[in-house]
Parts: structure tokens; C-alpha cells; sequence
């Protein structure tokens, strides 16, 4: 396919640092819902290098903060899995309450926030100690889950109940619910913790939100040419770290929606595979990888010239997607 590039940004790539030729080898795991299973792409060819089993319906991944733990919720296991990414292998289940779907790991490396869609709670576990710190009661069908730079806020977002639970965390209570869109599917805070970007799938919006009000200080809409608007479904965001930019994930519409952060416009639309999910950026952000449930497959976006480059075939229905950098990466005492 042939997109158009955006002018705004090879600026992008000169306020990241980046240089042709500087990108560093590491590798990202998608998680593949229908297959019970992991994909493993190394970055340097952006090729499927190995994939490995975990339980059923896998949905949420996170690695740990030094890269040497995966984390993946497995949904229909009532688990969440420790895995050692180097061989795949399971290390342990941590209690996770019904139906784990997406999950947050604090600052402190070890405190899990985990969004329980079957009973309306937030599950929140010691992954040191393997206990459950609280059971939080949250609205109807939970999925998004987010904790705030500074570790003090966690949030989850309830896909019936159409709200942003607000959840203290040094008293581990709910204190406050701000009202979005519907179905609201993902939450993402930005790098200074000011802001909090949430997704309405059935809404169609995102909801940027005033972390110190807990109001709703900007709506954002999509219209895409020759797209019905039922089609457009806001799931995945994911921000620059410099705050310039977002990109959001635009479900059955195939796009992903290129944002400048600052005044709220969208930029761009970039065509990907069907049923777009999550988005994962390489560690240097030059490449912007989507799961693609639908066509299975995992699209690599070049960032500064806004081009789909390649499609990768995972397994059945890939839905998240987390970075796991390279040795010499995390040695250097790097966050995936």
C-alpha cells in the first residue's frame, strides 16, 4: 500500500534522536487469543523467531520493568502467567480473580492492577509475594487498567457501566467514577501524569482527561472517508514519550489514527491489518507494531514517514503487545 507521508513527522524523528541504521535488535510479544499462545518478533527482520504456549484466551502483556518477567493475562484461565521470555517457560500463576483482561503493573515493579471483566473488580496483587493486596469493586465489565507515573492513581475503565474508576492507591480504595463514552476499552496516562487518554469503542471517541479535576477536558472524534462510522471503534492508545503525538488503534475500521497531543487534531489515518486491537512501539519509537485480529497478522509502521511497511502472520486473533528490549538494552538499566 502507499500512504502519504505526514510532514509534521520527520520532526518527530529528529526530536527522538533518530538515525537510519540506529535502530536497536530487540523483540515483541504478541499475545494470540484463539491459539492459547505467544509470538515472539525479532525486530531486526521482523520475523516470527519462536512461539510458545500459555493459557486460555491470552489478552493483557506486560514485562517487567528490567525485562526479565512476562506477564500475560490468560482470560478464560482465571490466571494471570509469569513467564521467562527467554524460554517460554512458565514460571508460576499468580492469583488473578474472574476473567483477567487487561492489567498494570506500578512503578514499584511488583504491585499488578488487574481489570476482572466477569465480576466487576480490580484485582490487585503483590507479584513479589504472590498475594492479593484488595478485590476493589469497579463497574460492570471492566477491561482498561492504567497506573499513574508516580504510582499514587490507578484506574479502570467499565465497558457497561461506561465509566473511569478512580482507585487510590496507597488506601487501595475507589474514590471517585468520571462518566466517557461507551464501551470504554483502554485507558493510557501521559509521561507526566497530567492527563489521562481513554477509548470509547462503541462511543467512537477518546476522552482525554484532566487527571487534578477528573473531567473530561477534551472529546475526540474520527471520520474517515468512505468508512461508516459504526466501524470506526477507538480500543489501543499509545503516546510519544515527548507528548506530542498519540496513536490509537481504530478497530474494524483497519486504521490507526495519528494524533497531535497537544491540540487534540487528527493528523493522519494509517491503513493496517483487519480489526486493529493494541499498538507497541520499538524502544527508539521508530516503529509502531498493531495486532490485527481478524487478518492474524502484526503490521510494522514506519513512524516518520506514517507507511505500513510490513505484515507479519502470527497466530489467530493477536491482540496485545508488549516490548521486550535487547540485553544490552535492559543492562543499561532501560524500561521496556
Amino acid at each position: 500500500m502507499t500512504l502519504s507521508p505526514l510532514p509534521f513527522l520527520p520532526g518527530l524523528a529528529l526530536a527522538l534522536g533518530l538515525a537510519a541504521g540506529a535502530a536497536r535488535a530487540e523483540e515483541i510479544f504478541v499475545t494470540n487469543e484463539r491459539d492459547n499462545s505467544v509470538s515472539v518478533i525479532d525486530t531486526a527482520t521482523f520475523e516470527v523467531v519462536r512461539t510458545f504456549p500459555v493459557g486460555r484466551r491470552p489478552r493483557g502483556i506486560v514485562f517487567s520493568r528490567d525485562g526479565r518477567q512476562l506477564f500475560v493475562c490468560a482470560s478464560d484461565s482465571d490466571a494471570v502467567q509469569v513467564i521467562d521470555p527467554e524460554t517460554g517457560r512458565l514460571l508460576h500463576n499468580l492469583p488473578s480473580g474472574e476473567d483477567p483482561e487487561q492489567f498494570a503493573l506500578a512503578p514499584d515493579n511488583r504491585t499488578l492492577f488487574i481489570a476482572n471483566e466477569e465480576n466487576a473488580t480490580t484485582t490487585v496483587v503483590d507479584a513479589e509475594t504472590r498475594k492479593v493486596l484488595a478485590q476493589i469493586d469497579v463497574g460492570i465489565e471492566p477491561e482498561g487498567m492504567a497506573v499513574s507515573p508516580d504510582g499514587r492513581i490507578a484506574v479502570t475503565t467499565s465497558e457497561t457501566t461506561n465509566m473511569v474508576h478512580w482507585i487510590d492507591v496507597p488506601s487501595l480504595k475507589a474514590v471517585d467514577a468520571t462518566p466517557v463514552g461507551q464501551r470504554p476499552r483502554h485507558a493510557e496516562f501521559t509521561r507526566d501524569g497530567t492527563k489521562l487518554w481513554v477509548s470509547s469503542e462503541i462511543g467512537g471517541t477518546v476522552a482525554v482527561i484532566d487527571v487534578a479535576t477528573r473531567k473530561v477536558a477534551e472529546t475526540i472524534g474520527f471520520e474517515i472517508k468512505g468508512i461508516a462510522g459504526d466501524r470506526i471503534q477507538p480500543v489501543g492508545i499509545t503516546l510519544t514519550r515527548d507528548g506530542r503525538f498519540a496513536f490509537v488503534a481504530l478497530g474494524p475500521s483497519d486504521r490507526v489514527a495519528v494524533i497531535d497531543a497537544r491540540t487534540y487534531k487528527v493528523l493522519n489515518y494509517i491503513l493496517v491489518g483487519r480489526r486493529v486491537w493494541h499498538l507497541a512501539f520499538t524502544s527508539d519509537e521508530s516503529r509502531l507494531l498493531t495486532t490485527n485480529g481478524v487478518s492474524g497478522d502484526v503490521t510494522v509502521i514506519d513512524v516518520a514517514a506514517a507507511k505500513a511497511l510490513k505484515s507479519i502472520k502470527v497466530g489467530r486473533f493477536p491482540w496485545g503487545a508488549a516490548v521486550r528490549p535487547s540485553a544490552a538494552h535492559r543492562s543499561a538499566g532501560a524500561e521496556p
